[in-house]
């Protein structure tokens, strides 16, 4: 899209030319290698967290998807929301602020189900979250932008990747189903996939995120961009974890909604920005892609280390309290408060150890 043009010579087709022969050899080189470590991502990552998902819990959330509804709502709702706010806040340039609303309005990543593992999160409600996301996308984006889009002046309209998101769409589904066949037939070879497919998976959003850096050739970006880039997943997480405990979901799910609000679909974003921006502003807004990509990585990785430190702290703390008593291998999982609380969620929860006490005389 080419936006606040006033003169025909920074928005005419010649302006491929005049992109500076470093940035497209980095652009084009990071193009390739996001395409193929994000297919081997998708497709090895997917297939092992399916392997996760049972048959009854994924049905129970499709039957009553009220935690699917809170996610959808915080991933068409808030963050839009918040692409818009920022723009508006930030008083960004048409095309920037339009490149923000994009990434706001993408559905959710890959990364979140790797990141919902790490902290013990709902996983059926994860992988149901990031493949409803998905396709909702198809008529929610281009209806969040039209609404959003119209504060600014544009002469020019955006494309939506709908081929992208179709492709996005079949390596989540297709790997999932055979994850999911995987754990009915084989559940024991199904746990240990899920754990190598655990590590597999960040160990790839490390390459990813690492290969964005060397290869940019400098980030050829406004810092303002950046610093957006920065807070954007973060006001993600956080305003997703509050809907979520506003509407009285579990804490498990109150994490699992968390990470899946603040994670996106970089790769939508970036073929949306291809097909949609010149190659004078594509520069510095595919960097500003990379660098969302980036910071939602780290972002994460803190989550995970901050909720990993809270765990090994509160088994230290029952170890100190029972040092005769074994070490419970399982997590205590609060019940949910409200009408959201599906009958099968309860029936697991009053199956388990509520309290150290409890846990002792389970262990004995």
């Amino acid at each position: 899209m080419s936006s606040d043009c006033s003169s025909n010579s920074t928005c005419s087709a010649n302006s491929m030319e005049k992109e500076l022969p470093g940035i497209m050899e980095g652009r084009g080189t990071l193009k390739l290698v996001f395409t193929v470590v994000s297919a081997v991502m998708v497709g090895l990552v997917m297939f092992s967290f399916g392997c996760s998902v049972e048959i009854r819990k994924l049905w129970s959330h499709l039957r009553r998807p009220w935690g699917i509804a809170v996610g959808l709502l915080c991933q068409f709702g808030l963050m839009p929301v918040t692409g818009y706010l920022l723009a508006i806040g930030f008083s960004l340039k048409p095309f920037q602020a339009i490149a923000v609303l994009i990434m706001g309005c993408c559905p959710g990543g890959t990364i979140s189900n790797v990141l919902t593992f790490w902290v013990d999160g709902d996983m059926d409600l994860s992988v149901s979250m990031t493949t409803c996301s998905t396709v909702a996308a198809l008529g929610m984006m281009p209806l969040c932008l039209y609404l959003y889009s119209r504060s600014w002046n544009l002469t020019q309209s955006l494309t939506i990747p709908y081929q992208s998101m179709g492709i996005t769409l079949g390596s989540l589904v297709v790997p999932v189903a055979f994850g999911v066949y995987m754990n009915y037939r084989w559940p024991k070879q199904a746990k240990v996939i899920l754990k190598v497919g655990a590590i597999v998976g960040g160990i790839l959003l490390l390459v990813v995120a690492v290969t964005g850096v060397v290869l940019s050739k400098g980030w050829n970006t406004d810092v303002t961009l950046l610093i957006i880039g920065f807070i954007f997943p973060l006001v993600g997480h956080v305003t997703g974890f509050l809907l979520a405990f506003l509407t009285h979901q579990s804490w498990q799910r109150c994490r699992t909604i968390s990470i899946e609000t603040g994670a996106q679909n970089i790769q939508v974003c970036i073929a949306m920005l291809q097909l949609s921006f010149t190659a004078e502003y594509l520069a510095q807004l595919f960097n500003f892609a990379l660098a969302y990509g980036l910071f939602q990585v780290l972002h994460g990785l803190l989550i995970v280390t901050a909720y990993q430190a809270y765990k090994r702290r509160q088994k230290s703390k029952h170890r100190r309290q029972h040092p005769d008593c074994p070490e419970v291998g399982y997590e205590k999982q609060p019940r949910e408060t409200s009408a959201f609380l599906e009958e099968s969620d309860g029936a697991a929860v009053t199956l388990r150890p509520s309290g150290p006490e409890q846990q002792h005389r389970a262990a004995e």
